[in-house]
């Protein structure tokens, strides 16, 4: 009779000591936390990387630019809150390589351009924001980040036109969408997350507060077109990649939704906040307006970049 082998045990033991290094940050509504067994997709998708010996790589559609509401935000380029998440992601992919030698590497999929027309926030506004985010990455010597946007997909075509493409090309109908904000969960959170981030970023608005959720509402399914486009477009160019999530995600999804840094509110994100550094040495995210309430401004490059509680 031909002889088996038994199969190697060691790349789901390294794929589950892998996905624990992330399930502290895991960005959730639930209250309970979930057991690596949990997340199926996850363990397949970095068992195929330490299978071949090669490094994880993680997608991360994030950093699209700064809320226009100067009431959330310091100004229009990062600050300490990207300074101190990509300096978090950078040190994920550092404990991976403890567990796994080839390491990991995440790719910043900088969504701004992709909906920039429907937030309200220019091309230029958003160039500056991601030619910033580069340059903190190599100024900060974080090798295992990289950005991703749609000037490495679609060149030098304007952008209204880049937009059109990726819109004609990859998002679903809005009809689709509303049946499944109607029928799922967690499709209805995303939905009333992103409206109320529309809200809260519209400055000067000179009509009614109910006008403006009713005009909000109808944006909120517009940027789900783009973000559901942008993501099969990354899908496109990294097949393989573990797809990581800003926004809230439940157990078992395919994305797996990560914090980057520590909230009252889980849908917070350094590019809707400023970063406050509590007098016990820990940060937070807030509003710029109750940050400023609670600590002074401290100022790096001759920038605002956080507040300091006093």
């Amino acid at each position: 009779m031909p002889l088996t082998t038994a199969p190697d045990p060691r790349p789901t033991r390294i794929s589950a000591a892998i996905l624990r290094l992330l399930l502290p940050h895991h960005r959730t509504t639930e209250r309970t936390p979930a057991p690596v067994q949990a997340f199926p997709h996850q363990l397949r998708r970095i068992g195929d990387f330490v299978r071949d010996g090669a490094p994880v790589v993680f997608t991360l559609p994030a950093f699209p630019c700064k809320s226009p509401n100067p009431a959330k935000v310091l100004g229009r380029l990062p600050d300490q809150g990207e300074r101190l998440s990509l300096g978090f992601l950078h040190r994920l992919c550092t404990d991976i390589e403890r567990i796994h030698p080839p390491g990991a590497r995440i790719v910043i999929c900088s969504d701004g351009h992709v909906f920039g027309d429907v937030i309200h926030v220019p091309d230029p506004h958003i160039d500056a924001y991601a030619d910033e985010l580069r340059g903190l990455i190599a100024r900060l010597g974080l090798t295992r980040l990289s950005v991703f946007d749609l000037r490495d997909v679609l060149g030098d075509l304007p952008y209204d036109a880049k937009r059109a493409r990726v819109h004609r090309h990859h998002a679903p109908t809005v009809d689709t969408l509303r049946a499944e904000v109607h029928a799922d969960d967690h499709a209805r959170a995303l939905y009333r997350g992103i409206t109320r981030f529309l809200v809260e970023d519209t400055a000067g608005y000179p009509g009614t507060r109910s006008a403006l959720q009713r005009a909000c509402r109808q944006r909120a399914y517009a940027v789900l077109q783009r973000s559901r486009a942008w993501g099969a477009l990354v899908a496109e160019h990294h097949p393989a990649a573990v797809r990581l999530s800003i926004h809230p995600q439940p157990v078992g999804a395919a994305k797996f939704g990560i914090r980057l840094l520590d909230a009252p509110d889980a849908w917070t994100t350094p590019w809707h906040s400023a970063a406050l550094h509590r007098a016990d040495g820990t940060w937070t995210l807030l509003p710029r307006a109750r940050a400023a309430q609670l600590g002074r401004l401290v100022t790096a490059d001759g920038r605002p970049s956080h507040f300091r509680q006093t």
